[in-house]
């Protein structure tokens, strides 16, 4: 009786299933590569840096003044960094991060010598003096940390070799209903690979197998759930852990929320980001803001297509914290001759120039820094595709990719 029931129990559970698809994909790259900067590598790198060395600080002052003891537990735990360096540079060439730890290890040297020169009835016990010799340990390593990630962030990678491969596996599915869903697995190598539009060495990939997004679609919209897989509508530097789309008229909405709780970086745990976007009488306007612990952040963008080849663009663009920019450009195609230009009311612009046919496309940027990228591809058939690239800062890559 016990078998029916359970046997019965999954005829009923996959009753509403009207159909399941599932597709196996695959990629490859290889190639050479030299002088890429090292700034994502760098922060695979970073094991323990926390974002302010104030409890390291306020712990061995602490312990000076009131004449307790500072025990490792005492001081904040150290925490990963989803980014090598957040400070600005400063003008001595040393960032704002490594101020900061060098301030606290000369506190916390300051407190071991104060609490060594107490004599008679304040006079440290020698355990106590033992832990502001370990806050003074623990600052030394939290400076060596950050001064090693901040030249592994500002290095250039040398000569070297990449190649990759991986498989996808893609699962979809219906119900009765109507609602559709999906689901994708994927399974990468341990080599290294490169980042070919931003001319940056990645590292090693972690060889591991991997849950990717897993969404739902219905007449309601789209909800996504991928943990820190989702990317800020407004800024791709950090990640959402679920997200909602739907339309609301002839306008476009999507939500993303980081839930927090493992969360790659603290200053974006529980971040919240937006998108609105229309077109009306031929002109599409773009909406997009972001909520983070550093405050709000919004850009209006638009876009208007004067005849088939001419596109004018617009927008202001506000960071949390600092002063509005506003930009203006331009591009046009023409007989396969593109064509961009922005400049911006903070003294920037960009000019971008390309060239495509049959198959094979070239492309060339510069910008108010002198600072320029000309990229090369060409589709090799059957899923083959050739690319090299080389930048002012004598960085290269050239080498193949496969879809399979």
């Amino acid at each position: 009786m016990k078998k029916i029931l359970i046997a019965t129990t999954a005829l009923v559970a996959t009753a509403g299933i009207a159909s399941a698809d599932i597709t196996i994909s695959g990629h490859a790259s290889a190639g050479f590569y030299s002088g890429l900067s090292m700034k994502d590598a760098a922060a695979a790198y970073v094991g323990v840096i926390p974002t302010t060395a104030a409890a390291v600080t306020s712990a061995t002052q602490a312990a000076a003044t009131s004449g307790g003891a500072l025990t490792a537990g005492s001081v904040a735990a150290p925490k990963a960094s989803s980014t090598a360096t957040k400070s600005t540079s400063t003008g001595s060439g040393t960032n704002n991060d490594e101020l900061t730890y060098r301030a606290a290890l000369t506190s916390a040297k300051a407190a071991l010598a104060a609490g060594a020169a107490l004599t008679g009835g304040s006079a440290k016990t020698d355990a106590e003096l033992a832990n502001l010799a370990l806050a003074v340990t623990e600052a030394e390593l939290n400076l060596a940390m950050v001064v090693s990630t901040a030249k592994k962030a500002n290095s250039k990678s040398a000569d070297g070799i990449y190649s990759n491969a991986g498989v996808d596996f893609t699962m979809t599915g219906a119900t009765d209903n109507g609602i559709s869903f999906s689901a994708s697995v994927n399974i990468d190598t341990g080599s290294n690979e490169i980042d070919a539009g931003d001319f940056e060495f990645d590292g090693k990939d972690g060889g591991t197998a991997g849950l990717g997004a897993v969404s739902m679609t219905g007449t309601f919209g789209t909800l996504t759930f991928d943990q820190a897989g989702i990317d800020n509508l407004y800024s791709d530097a950090t990640t959402h852990d679920v997200s909602y789309a739907t339309t609301v008229g002839a306008v476009a909405l999507t939500v993303g929320h980081s839930v927090g709780a493992a969360a790659a970086d603290a200053d974006y745990a529980k971040a919240t980001s937006f998108s609105a976007s229309t077109t009306q009488s031929g002109m599409a306007f773009t909406l997009t803001g972001s909520e983070t612990a550093a405050g709000t952040s919004a850009s209006l963008a638009m876009s208007y297509a004067l005849n088939d080849t001419v596109t004018i663009t617009a927008d202001t663009d506000q960071v949390a914290g600092a002063e509005s920019v506003q930009t203006i450009g331009a591009s046009t195609t023409l007989n396969g001759v593109s064509v961009s230009l922005e400049s911006a009311n903070n003294s920037t612009w960009d000019v971008d120039l390309g060239y495509s046919a049959g198959g094979f496309a070239l492309t060339y940027g510069v910008d108010e820094t002198d600072g320029w990228t000309a990229t090369a591809t060409a589709a090799l058939g059957g899923g083959a595709t050739f690319a090299a690239g080389v930048n002012d800062e004598d960085s290269m890559y050239a080498g193949v990719s496969f879809a399979f």
